[in-house]
């Protein structure tokens, strides 16, 4: 499709060009054309063609200041030439797509063809009618109009697989339909602030036209392309095109070209946007991968293994109406995230042991019936195979067949994946309730796993309102705001130009919206903050920014996370230069050296004085959780001017006007969602860029440590240190002796917190695997976002490159949504494990039932189309019923199961195989002396197409009462009493079990010959649904003995521990260690294998040649081959972080600024 579209979408343009090729100065093509030239060559053309920007922005009609006016006729007009910003989507699978992917299912294809031939069979009439010598047990019952019905069977399987079918495609079809939901749910809130007439506005990503004038910042996913205007230090990171992981500097007279799906790392500006949707990079990339047909997407899946990060960051540009399917994002998510979640390893490999038990078993069925006929006709009765007879016994052939697959369709639980998708679906659309917008649905699963979140300070566990609180100015302390008069005036005014000036001027204070509110603060917290204080000092910063607009700013030092500081230079009238600097007053306070003093003269400032001012003020500041910032400035001389890009000579020597300590106070909420985790086994752990003592302070505060506990608070630095060894690689030995205890990890890189995430992942040393969350809002929290299980972005204050990283979006940016996500990850978890052990009871019962009582019989008690219904309902329904359940505190008390925890856990074991036990005895002496009990026909042995009978019938009622209410039993699986506990609370239930018992009436009192059911008595049902709530009373039973007595159940319990952890570790080294990195460390494994080798058979001649002990040699050789070991794990810390600098564009700088 997509290829169609598109070229008829640029022939109508085409066709749109011409008719307006007067109203704009350019057409779409010129523009296209322009938007492929790069660096000098767009300079050289930009000038030639347009004569500078500023020709190109009158050509469409719009300011370079002003924007464009915004009038809905003109904005309507540019989308009708320049074509709207959005990709057409791919579109999803029709409901007939689906219906044929739910009949790719092996045993769905078995059973139809059986039930074919069977129906084929039931039309044959062998010829002349002396088929009575043939068969045994065709006696006499047969009349007429039961050979009639001969079709039924196989008419009624077809129904069912029919029934399976639909139920599934719909379920796949609704989990679609949520997908996209969720997609443009999340599209829609990605929104960009453009300029439009003279106003500074947000609009939503699709709404962007040719002609906008957007503003960039620091951490935004650029939705079109563009050409730079003007701005200060923008860097970009255009890997997610080139695969080039270097920022690429852009400037007006260098490289003006920015492009849709790239990142802006740093800095800020304004850009003229030349190019959206289709026709800007990304949408000609997307053209290319097509948004649909089979060519392509064996190409997409080559272009995706090139360059999985690609396709990854551009997933938002996507279309306003949705993803591009579920499965495509499934891939592409995967990419970077571990192949299967947790739960989706350990179940499908439980489904395929199950899988492979029923076939068996459902082999060894048929075998043991064909051989019984076979030798009870041929042998015992001596019966001679005549031709006319064939139809007959090719007919029983097929009967034992079809029973045979019965089997095997009770066997396999594919009501398993559905149980996964129903509740993760149900899960993530009641997690948007409560603020989680889940990206990733394996995510919500995962969660609840979580041993160890890792949480930025700012903005998620504060409220990120700064307020400045206290400032030193003029050698006072003071420990509330200070009256302006107190101040000398020199100082009061430097201070107002220093903030006004040296800070983004998209930061703003607005009043507030509602009377007696908080003034809102936009932009920068920590800049509304210093502006907040200059309004507390009775000052105005708006006429300082009139008089000096950011186009006469003369250089910009914009904020990083190296430089930690900003600085800002101007002209003054006089021709000089004037530098204002503001950042972490450590950082600062080091290159100052003059102060201003009670009167506002500069004196000298040495660094015991700075000693003195840390102990004294700064100390005291942060050790009451206040942030503390220096701000400072500096003059230059006109002539000569000074070098600017020699960054360490310009910031020095600097003079310091003041230090603020600004407050975030903790959110109210916080300190209980973390008591919340701490109790459910979950460590906290806080990792900022704060100062250690503003740290150590927030985080008592919010009760992440308590005095007197043994913790570790570390600084960046010392971290680092004490990780690497002398070679400055990282060891994850020493990252295994810090992690335990560490608490509190401050003045921290991106690196450092992505170093301490993969030491967590990756360690071997607890028992326990630990499953980290993260919490970022930062462009450069990127890598750590990926590398972490779950990543939690920040809805509000986090930036477009953070939330492409991660799994689940806060939209309240609050740290108890991420107590909520943990409680539903955990009921995901246990919903499934409700399912798996009521799943199994059926199984096991069923299975059993069929094949012994085929063996004895000749016969299941259970036919097939009541194996199916009992199917239909067991899988599907009841994966509904109890995927459902509502989380409660409860989960929350209970410790996390982490990775290597099997799924079915002892007590469930010991349920599952309990209530078997009661169902099969119950089941097999209703078959054996039921028709002695109810004084009826016995059912056993029947011919072939006999009537169905009463025994059966109760035999299959009683069946389906026990699982009807040890589907209540499941409900609770840690070996609670009261299994109603709750129950109303899950409408979906209720409705569930009494609808399913209503159609059980149905089938058994009307069903008749299709379901192989006679109408039975008032008396015989209660019998059968007193035997049914035995369950209940047996459950009880169970729930006394206690699980530590049953020791022999542990290995049963074990089934999904054997290859868990190496097969996670596989996954590990696969996605972080590309090919040629294998290739080489292969080969260093081969070379010290190598190595080993000759020195052992050196040693061996050796040790003959002296006749010394041959235990030496042999000795020496352990040595030796503990040390080759030794040495590959050493050699892989050092590759793994080189290769994930390669896999994530972010982390490149930030790794090399790290080791650096």
């Amino acid at each position: 499709m997509g290829d169609m579209t598109n070229s008829d979408f640029y022939s109508k343009n085409q066709r749109n060009e011409a008719n307006h090729a007067g109203e704009f100065g350019c057409t779409l093509q010129e523009l296209r054309s322009l938007m492929e030239l790069r660096g000098t060559e767009a300079v050289v053309k930009i000038k030639e063609t347009y004569g500078e920007t500023e020709g190109l922005c009158r050509r469409l009609k719009t300011s370079p200041t002003e924007g464009l006016a915004g009038t809905a006729a003109d904005l309507e007009k540019r989308k009708l030439i320049f074509g709207k910003n959005f990709i057409p989507p791919k579109k999803p699978k029709t409901f007939l797509q689906l219906v044929w992917e739910a009949l790719q299912d092996v045993t769905l294809i078995i059973l139809e063809i059986a039930a074919i031939i069977s129906l084929g069979l039931s039309f044959y009439q062998p010829p002349g009618e002396g088929n009575e010598g043939c068969g045994t047990a065709t006696g006499g019952a047969e009349d007429e109009g039961e050979a009639e019905a001969g079709w039924i069977e196989g008419a009624a399987i077809l129904l069912s697989v029919i029934c399976v079918v639909l139920v599934t495609a719909f379920n796949d079809w609704s989990k679609e339909k949520q997908f996209r939901g969720l997609q443009s749910r999340i599209e829609q809130e990605q929104k960009f602030t453009v300029v439009r007439g003279g106003q500074v506005i947000q609009i939503p990503v699709a709404e962007i036209v040719v002609g906008d004038i957007a503003q960039v910042k620091y951490g935004d996913l650029l939705p079109a392309d563009g050409i730079f205007i003007q701005g200060n230090d923008l860097k970009i990171d255009e890997s997610s095109l080139t695969g080039e992981s270097d920022q690429v500097r852009k400037s007006v007279d260098k490289d003006p070209m920015l492009l849709s799906g790239t990142h802006v790392m740093e800095g800020s500006g304004r850009m003229l946007v030349t190019a959206v949707g289709v026709n800007s990079q990304t949408g000609i990339i997307f053209t290319l991968l097509g948004a649909g047909g089979e060519e392509e997407e064996k190409k997409d899946k080559k272009a995706k293994q090139q360059d999985g990060a690609a396709a990854m960051e551009m997933q938002p540009l996507k279309s306003a109406e949705g993803g591009e399917g579920d499965d495509k994002d499934k891939k592409k998510s995967n990419m970077h995230k571990k192949e299967k979640s947790v739960l989706q390893g350990k179940l499908t490999k439980l489904a395929v042991q199950i899988g492979k038990a029923g076939l068996v078993m459902s082999a060894i069925t048929v075998i043991i019936l064909v051989l019984y006929f076979a030798i009870d006709t041929f042998v015992v009765n001596k019966k001679q195979w005549v031709p006319e007879c064939t139809p007959v016994y090719v007919q029983y052939f097929v009967k034992f067949f079809i029973i045979g697959v019965t089997v095997l369709v009770v066997a396999v639980p594919e009501g398993l994946p559905l149980a996964v998708t129903i509740s993760l679906a149900y899960s993530v659309k009641k997690m948007m309730k409560d603020n989680n917008l889940v990206r990733h649905l394996d995510a919500c699963e995962t969660m609840g796993n979580a041993t160890a979140i890792c949480s930025d300070k700012t903005g998620t566990l504060t409220t990120n309102r700064m307020t400045v609180v206290q400032a030193y100015v003029g050698d006072v302390h003071y420990k509330e705001i200070p009256d302006p008069d107190s101040l000398p005036a020199k100082t009061l005014d430097l201070l107002v130009n220093a903030i006004a000036i040296n800070s983004a001027y998209t930061t703003k204070i607005l009043p507030p919206e509602k009377e007696g509110g908080l003034p809102r603060q936009v932009g920068n917290k920590t800049e509304c903050g210093l502006l907040g204080f200059v309004l507390d000092l009775k000052q105005d910063y708006e006429p300082v920014r009139n008089l000096i607009p950011e186009e006469k700013l003369y250089k910009v030092y914009t904020f990083n996370s190296v430089r930690k500081s900003m600085s800002t230079v101007i002209k003054m009238p006089d021709g000089s230069f004037r530098m204002y600097s503001k950042g972490a007053s450590e950082i600062v306070l080091k290159k100052c050296s003059r102060i201003l003093n009670a009167a506002g003269e500069p004196r000298v400032f040495r660094p015991r004085d700075r000693d003195e001012m840390v102990k004294k003020v700064i100390e005291p500041m942060a050790c009451d959780g206040l942030r503390t910032i220096c701000v400072a400035f500096r003059d230059f001389n006109s002539s000569p001017e000074p070098d600017w890009d020699n960054e360490n000579d310009i910031l020095s020597d600097l003079t310091c006007i003041c230090v603020v300590g600004i407050e975030d106070p903790v959110r109210p909420e916080v300190p209980e969602a973390i008591r919340k985790c701490q109790r459910a086994g979950i460590t906290v752990r806080m990792v900022t860029g704060d100062n250690i003592n503003t740290a150590r302070a927030i985080a008592i505060k919010c009760g992440i440590i308590h005095p007197g506990e043994d913790f570790l608070c570390l600084e960046g630095k010392e971290f680092n240190r004490r990780i690497r060894n002398e070679k400055g690689e990282i060891e994850q030995e020493r990252i295994d002796k810090i992690w335990p205890k560490l608490r509190v990890l401050a003045r921290s890189s991106p690196t450092d917190k992505h170093t301490l995430v993969k030491g967590i992942i990756d360690s071997t040393q607890v028992e326990q695997r630990q499953v980290v969350a993260v919490t970022g809002d930062g462009t450069n929290d990127g890598p750590a976002l990926k590398k972490a299980d779950v990543g939690f972005a920040m809805g509000i204050a986090g930036t477009d490159v953070a939330k492409e990283a991660s799994d689940i979006i806060l939209t309240d940016d609050n740290f108890s949504s991420i107590v909520k996500a943990v409680m539903w990850g955990r009921n995901v978890y246990d919903s499934i494990s409700k399912f798996l052990q009521f799943q199994l009871t059926v199984n096991i019962v069923a299975v059993i039932v069929a094949f012994t009582g085929a063996c004895i019989t000749q016969d299941s008690p259970l036919k097939a189309v009541q194996m199916l219904w009992v199917n239909l309902i067991m899988d599907t329904f009841a994966s509904l019923a109890l995927a459902t359940e509502p989380p409660t505190e409860a989960l929350l008390l209970r410790k996390p199961y982490g990775r290597n925890k099997p799924l079915i856990s002892r007590t469930m074991m010991k349920n599952i195989l309990g209530h078997a036990v009661y169902q099969l005895t119950l089941i097999f002496t209703l078959l054996f002396v039921g028709e002695k009990m109810f004084k009826i026909d016995s059912g056993r042995n029947a011919p072939l197409h006999s009537p169905p009978s009463e025994h059966y019938t109760i035999i299959f009622n009683t069946f389906v009462m026990m699982q009807l209410f040890n589907e209540i039993n499941a409900r609770k699986i840690h070996g609670e009493r009261n299994v109603f506990d709750g129950i109303f609370r899950n409408p979906i239930f209720c409705t569930i079990v009494l609808g399913t018992f209503a159609i059980q009436i149905v089938i058994v009192q009307f069903g008749g010959k299709p379901f192989s059911c006679s109408p039975l008595q008032l008396d015989q049902w209660m019998w059968c649904v007193f035997i049914g709530l035995g369950e209940l009373v047996w459950g009880q039973v169970i729930a006394t003995i206690p699980t530590s007595r049953l020791k022999f159940l542990k290995e049963a319990g074990r089934l999904t521990e054997k290859e868990e952890v190496p097969e996670e570790e596989l996954n590990e080294d696969v996605e972080e260690i590309d090919h040629a990195e294998r290739e080489l460390r292969r080969g260093q494994i081969l070379w010290f294998r190598g190595l080993n080798r000759i020195q052992t058979q050196i040693e061996v001649v050796n040790t003959f040649k002296s006749g010394t002990s041959f235990q030496g040699a042999l000795r020496r050789q352990s040595s030796v081959t503990s040390q080759t070991q030794d040495v590959t794990n050493i050699s892989s810390p050092s590759h793994v972080s080189l290769s994930n600098a390669l896999s994530s564009p972010t982390s490149t700088s930030a790794a090399a600024a790290g080791q650096g």
